[in-house]
């Protein structure tokens, strides 16, 4: 499905290239050479292919800039080369972290979306690399996946920042959004975009962080509590919300961080966090357990959403009427 023709110089296939908009004034846009042109005279945004990678950002709206790409400048990720026995050791360090749930998430995601079309398209916001979790939905080859980010790596199809998704309405069977939210500056547009780069009934699953210490700085903003997360998606009819990492992992990461804050110097953190991990990557193995009490929303490590595009908005007594966790 990833095909392309000989002039098409992105990772994409026509069909797909043929829904991409302006991000400044989501006019179409039109290939000219190793860039995209807006279609639109009163706008005339040209934007470049960075190795096969369009890099579509509106740079009046986001805190990344076209030339922090075509540039070679860090965005989120540290490119950074690291010290090579601080990098062995973080290999062999034990990770705190489990996503109980992702895998069957996934998995049900994928099943809605062949349910719903026969060649359903995907769009992944912060797909740069593949998301934990993520094989069940990956592995289905007639599921077309647009891997998008504000990073280049091994899967970045587009460049582009939520904020303002650089598609046609109605484009996309699905679209899934993972640690991507907590990572914005405006959550609530962001989901307003993703809703309408959606089709009539399109599906929408989504992974936030509850209780998580402060990750990927300067680029973090926002956490939710399980009713405020469900009233960001408010726009959607519910099929599931509930804890995805739980209170253990909660707990192992504020174990950590705890131990980071400590000693004054950068060395000394390093040692705390190692130690952290040495000492703390059993607890995330109570949330296999945790993840199904109805109390672990109270303490959750992260919650998910998987719901359906609606006209219909959730009122916030709607809200406090689907309360069920004592």
């Amino acid at each position: 499905m990833q095909d392309a023709t000989s002039d098409n110089v992105t990772r994409l296939p026509e069909q797909t290239l043929s829904l991409l908009r302006c991000p400044v004034c989501r006019a179409e846009l039109r290939p000219a050479g190793e860039r995209f042109a807006c279609a639109s005279q009163g706008c005339g945004a040209e934007f470049p292919v960075v190795d096969g990678v369009p890099v579509l950002i509106n740079d009046s709206n986001s805190v990344f800039s076209v030339d922090d790409f075509t540039q070679a400048r860090a965005t989120f990720f540290d490119t950074k080369p690291r010290n090579p026995i601080a990098a062995a050791m973080r290999r062999l360090a034990p990770t705190l972290t489990a996503n109980i749930r992702g895998e069957a998430n996934y998995a049900r995601f994928a099943e809605l979306l062949v349910e719903r079309a026969d060649a359903p398209r995907v769009l992944i916001l912060g797909g740069s690399i593949e998301g934990m979790g993520m094989r069940p939905l990956i592995e289905r080859s007639e599921i077309e996946l647009v891997d998008t980010d504000v990073a280049f790596g091994p899967r970045t199809k587009i460049v582009c920042d939520a904020h303002d998704i650089p598609f046609a309405d109605g484009s996309f069977d699905g679209v899934v959004a993972q640690a991507v939210l907590e990572h914005v500056a405006d959550p609530y547009r962001c989901v307003d975009e993703i809703h309408r780069v959606l089709k009539p009934d399109g599906l929408v699953y989504a992974e936030t962080p509850f209780m998580q210490q402060m990750h990927g700085a300067p680029y973090d903003f926002t956490r939710f509590t399980i009713q405020g997360y469900r009233r960001l998606f408010r726009h959607f009819e519910e099929i599931d919300c509930a804890t995805c990492t739980g209170p253990g992992m909660a707990l192992a990461w504020a174990y950590k961080y705890f131990l980071m804050s400590l000693p004054k110097g950068r060395l000394g953190r390093k040692l705390m966090e190692l130690f952290a991990h040495f000492t703390a990557w059993h607890l995330k193995y109570f949330d296999r357990i945790l993840v199904n009490r109805p109390y672990a929303v109270y303490g959750a490590s992260g919650y998910h959403f998987l719901g359906t595009k609606s006209a219909r908005t959730a009122t916030d007594a709607d809200l406090i009427a689907r309360w069920h966790a004592g």
